[in-house]
């Protein structure tokens, strides 16, 4: 390790005060694991055994008398919750194509293949022992989840070790972890060791593995993981012994020696992590990158396709992060992991897997969008399950903003156009459902992917539209700063965007997030008065938004007439300076109407639109123009 300079340490002094300080302002609090873990890997089995030494801080204010733990490969079983659920929403027909063709409501990577799996083809994850503080504890398994009942319970704010002994079977590839996926990955290590659920302060999180999102514990992992000499290991975290691993990680100039035998023993460590993953293939690449003080690490099967498009994804991404690090917050680790694997893509602490056989752009896209969930799942941490657009809509609405500014060849109209299309398009399907549902208890994968995803991200950039984007965007780095490591939820977010702007956002929760109203705006009628034109607007729809209205005169000149919405108590600020901007009286939320002086003819008046920026969703731009 290299001494550290005055001026780094300096720096590091100053981001480490920085982030006290914003951990000062607010004081919820965390719980905390220390995880050790021992895992003996027997690839001709695809089975491994696991020792784990778990040490739980309780920081809560409560006595708890049970603990609970994630075994998600037991979904991966016949029968399991994951298959009943996955082949009932495949009943759903969403609709016919023109030739007849049935588009059923199918998780196409599960569908029915897990009621088809044979003894050696599923996943397992079986407790052989527990103890906890050295005394055996009974325990109950359900399905996905181990239930342990507490011979004595843990205080608050004491700390208490738990010994556990497992075996796993590595589930053939359906859902995000497995072996031999489809682009030939070995493994594709995910959820795969018993995981302490979270406990906050809205108690235990013992969510059953369904389909989708995870909550985690922050803590430190520290895991070795013993395996097959040919195999390449790609995981969270810092390698600790990488001159006796080699294959890339060694250090410069230095020799690899590695121990006589037929296995590796990998040892990583991940400090202040909610999770950990690992990959492995004979076939691995390894190829880094250094991006603004840390190392990107790059792990892909060498193929005609992936030899030119990944060494070039490596050169993308100090430019993606740039853009990153000034609109959303920097990256606190020193290393992160791209890796070939899983099925499509999927974010862990300090890497992902995803899929990498494709065109770059769309491999870049992609691993943009599991990177910006570092933000959102990893240091913010949103309760996935239910508040899921946190995590994923706020993390498309940063992808699309960084592959709008860093690739030009994939420039559309605006950066969230496609979001905005889409959510309008699960509108008028008819399967739209609140926000607000749990991620699992969404009636079609459809209603929650487009919800999670596009209107997620439709609610950044509407925000953008009520408050003002510079307001927005400073918004999301004190979010960053103030959230990190803490679990947001919803209110928190507003709070931050309402201190930010000034005004008021409750009602913009209530309507957007909790209930199914939407937005329809038109101009109802222009007609002259006194030599002034009045426009009568209307709200067509049911839920009040403040209203952009451009006036354009037949000279060419433009003028912003903005008109506050009542609830906001307060205006935005003026966006366009190079515009003249007539601020009027607030819009009451009650009333459906609303007419707008502007001070000239009718004649003088070339045409009118509520809204030109297109970052109000509203369900039907056709009323949204006047011209003459």
């Amino acid at each position: 390790m290299m001494q550290m300079t005055v001026k780094k340490c300096l720096l590091a002094c100053l981001f480490f005060a920085g982030w006290q300080g914003a951990n000062a302002q607010s004081d919820r609090w965390q719980q905390r694991v220390k995880y050790n873990m021992d895992i003996n890997m027997d690839v001709a089995a695809n089975r491994f055994s696991g020792k784990q030494k778990l040490q739980y801080t309780n920081n809560s204010p409560d006595t708890l008398t049970k603990v609970f733990y994630h075994l998600y490969w037991n979904a991966f079983q016949p029968g399991s919750m994951m298959d009943v659920r996955s082949r009932e929403l495949g009943k759903t027909v969403l609709y016919r194509d023109k030739n007849g063709n049935e588009r059923r409501d199918w998780d196409g990577r599960v569908t029915d293949r897990i009621s088809k799996l044979q003894p050696d083809q599923i996943g397992y994850q079986k407790i052989l022992s527990l103890k906890r503080d050295g005394a055996a504890q009974t325990y109950n398994v359900i399905g996905t989840i181990l239930e342990v009942p507490l011979a004595r319970p843990i205080l608050p704010h004491t700390t208490v070790t738990f010994d556990m002994e497992f075996e796993a079977q590595v589930p053939v590839q359906i859902r995000r972890s497995g072996r031999n996926n489809a682009e030939g990955v070995d493994y594709s290590m995910a959820q795969w060791y018993p995981k302490m659920c979270e406990y906050d302060y809205e108690g235990w999180h013992p969510t059953p593995y369904i389909a989708r999102e995870f909550y985690g514990v922050w803590g430190d992992y520290d895991v070795k993981i013993s395996i097959d000499k040919k195999f390449v290991v790609a995981a969270t975290g810092y390698l600790q012994n990488p001159n006796q691993i080699g294959y890339g990680y060694e250090m410069a100039g230095s020799k690899v020696l590695r121990p006589a035998g037929n296995k590796l023993t990998w040892h990583f460590s991940a400090q202040n992590v909610h999770d950990f993953v690992w990959a492995a293939d004979p076939d691995y690449k390894h190829i880094t990158q250094q991006v603004d003080g840390f190392t990107a690490h790059f792990f892909y099967i060498e193929n005609e396709t992936t030899k030119e498009t990944w060494p070039e994804l490596a050169k993308m991404i100090p430019a993606a992060y740039k853009y990153i690090k000034a609109h959303y917050g920097p990256y606190p680790y020193k290393s992160y992991s791209f890796i070939q694997g899983g099925d499509g893509g999927m974010e862990y602490p300090m890497a992902t897997l995803i899929m990498g056989n494709g065109k770059l752009e769309g491999l870049y896209g992609l691993a943009c969008h599991e990177w910006m969930h570092t933000w959102y799942q990893g240091m913010l941490g949103t309760n996935e399950s239910l508040y899921p657009w946190m995590d994923e809509g706020f993390t498309t609405f940063g992808e699309n903003n960084v592959v709008y500014h860093t690739l030009d060849s994939t420039k559309t109209p605006s950066a969230q156009s496609s979001a905005y299309s889409s959510y309008f398009s699960l509108v008028k399907s008819g399967y739209e459902e609140p926000m607000s549902t749990h991620s699992d208890h969404f009636n079609t994968n459809y209603g929650y992917s487009i919800t999670a995803y596009s209107k997620g991200a439709v609610f950044l950039e509407q925000l953008g539209y009520i408050i003002g984007a510079e307001a927005r965007d400073k918004g999301l780095l004190k979010y960053y700063w103030e959230w990190r490591f803490k679990h947001p939820n919803v209110n928190d977010f507003i709070r931050v965007m309402e201190k930010e702007s000034g005004l008021q956002l409750d009602w913009y929760k209530q309507y957007f997030v909790y209930s199914l109203k939407h937005i329809d705006y038109g101009i109802d009628s222009v007609y002259e008065s006194n030599g002034k034109t009045i426009f009568r607007l209307r709200r067509v729809d049911n839920m009040p938004m403040p209203i952009d209205l451009v006036v354009t005169g037949k000279d060419g000149k433009q003028v912003m007439h903005y008109v506050p919405m009542s609830l906001m108590f307060g205006s935005k600020p003026n966006e366009d300076t190079k515009m003249q901007r007539v601020v009027h009286d607030y819009w009451p939320w009650t009333n459906r109407t609303y007419e707008v002086e502007v001070n000239m003819p009718l004649s003088e008046i070339r045409s009118a639109e509520i809204d030109p920026s297109e970052r109000m969703a509203d369900m039907n731009r056709g009323n949204n123009v006047f011209e003459q």
